[in-house]
């Protein structure tokens, strides 16, 4: 018998396996480089890895708060070394909250960190 209704559930919660890993991994890479290379501008007029993290989180948490149907909240400016932890909370959010839309969202936010970094 599938594990799955006709709803799709089986297929929501590969969707929030998926992004879970995916996130975990991302957020990892991001608490695992020099401080400095995040810091750092990739082109001199361009946004550091840093600030890309930081507007994906802010993406991240938009998508929990509306998942949620919350009011959108602008996420606090943390230090350099913990914008991978906040990362990973607030994607966290969006792997527990989500549907499949926010799920797929998330999923696009997470892969535009993974090229940012």
């Amino acid at each position: 018998m599938p594990d799955h209704d006709e709803l799709g559930a089986r297929d929501l919660r590969v969707q929030r396996t998926e992004l879970s890993r995916f996130l975990d991994l991302q957020a990892d890479r991001v608490r695992g480089l020099p401080l400095a290379r995040l810091d750092r501008p990739r082109t001199p007029d361009g946004p550091s890895p840093a600030d890309a993290v930081r507007s994906a989180a802010q993406a991240l948490a938009d998508l929990a708060a509306d998942a949620e149907g919350e009011p959108r909240r602008p996420l606090p400016r943390l230090a350099t070394h913990g914008i991978g932890d906040q990362l990973a909370v607030v994607g966290h959010d969006v792997v527990h909250f989500g549907d499949a839309a926010a799920l797929a969202a998330a999923h696009d936010v997470v892969a535009a960190v993974r090229r940012a970094l």
